[in-house]
């Protein structure tokens, strides 16, 4: 069973550029997020959303600030730290298998024979119900099927934290919901932390612990609110709850006034 760790966000601070045309994408963001826990973020279109988990992931250098993990600064790639990218169909290597892809997760954190890497592989494509298509490729597949093999080279790292930048958001209404309860089924065995970058409302509540709310360029935290929602999930009984809506009414109402408005509390 993977351990999630916890993760510090201290003073992020982000600019591009120098000069007349320097660009501030995020100004002095902090936050605190707990080992284990299912953290959504949502704000303004183009607020730097996505800019934030890269420097969250090691894949980008903040200007000032620092990122830890369990403790340790956050330099380069955290070998216990893994990234779901937006684009999956890009993120499969098209010329491997789909067992390879998933093998591609894992082959270069530890030493495995041929047999331990192909059970390990077949493992967590049985978790996310495509171990009857390993020997195919992604471009075989539907677009849900090949976010389930993402889905699964990712946790096959046994990441200790999970980075998910709109992974569902390129695919149907009807396999995002899917996706959302394989997910959640992975977090609960797996326990891994999860941080979910969306612009989906819906999505974030309904998925989270907790949603922390970004201001419009530069980001910084404008709020953070409690789901109080329960376990386990369901897409039509939870999406109905009046803590549901109420929580999505005020998230709306703060995207609509582009990271703006006036935040009461939960």
């Amino acid at each position: 069973m993977t351990a999630g760790e916890a993760l510090q966000i201290d003073s992020i601070t982000k600019t591009f550029g120098s000069g007349v045309g320097q660009v501030e994408a995020i100004a002095s963001f902090s936050l605190d997020v707990e080992a284990g826990e299912f953290l959504s973020i949502v704000g303004p279109s183009g607020c730097g959303k996505s800019t934030l988990l890269q420097i969250v992931a090691g894949l980008m250098p903040p200007t000032s600030g620092r990122v830890l993990l369990g403790g340790r600064d956050v330099t380069g790639e955290p070998a216990h730290m893994v990234y779901l990218f937006q684009q999956y169909a890009k993120s499969l290597l098209p010329w491997m298998t789909v067992e390879a892809n998933v093998g591609f997760g894992f082959e270069h954190r530890g030493k495995f024979t041929p047999e331990q890497a192909r059970v390990r592989c077949r493992e967590y494509l049985d978790m996310v119900g495509l171990g009857d298509v390993a020997h195919r490729y992604p471009w075989q597949l539907s677009g849900g099927m090949q976010q389930r093999v993402a889905i699964a080279r990712a946790l096959s790292a046994q990441p200790r934290v999970l980075l998910l930048d709109e992974p569902f958001s390129s695919v149907d209404a009807l396999t995002r919901l899917e996706l959302h309860a394989l997910i959640l089924e992975l977090w609960e065995k797996q326990q891994f932390t999860a941080i979910l970058v969306t612009h989906d409302v819906d999505e974030a509540v309904f998925l989270a612990d907790r949603v922390a709310m970004l201001t419009q360029r530069p980001a910084t935290l404008f709020g953070v609110m409690e789901t109080e929602l329960p376990r386990p999930r369901r897409p039509v009984e939870t999406n109905e709850l009046p803590r549901f809506l109420e929580v999505r009414h005020r998230l709306l109402g703060h995207l609509l006034a582009k990271g703006t408005g006036t935040h009461d509390g939960p």
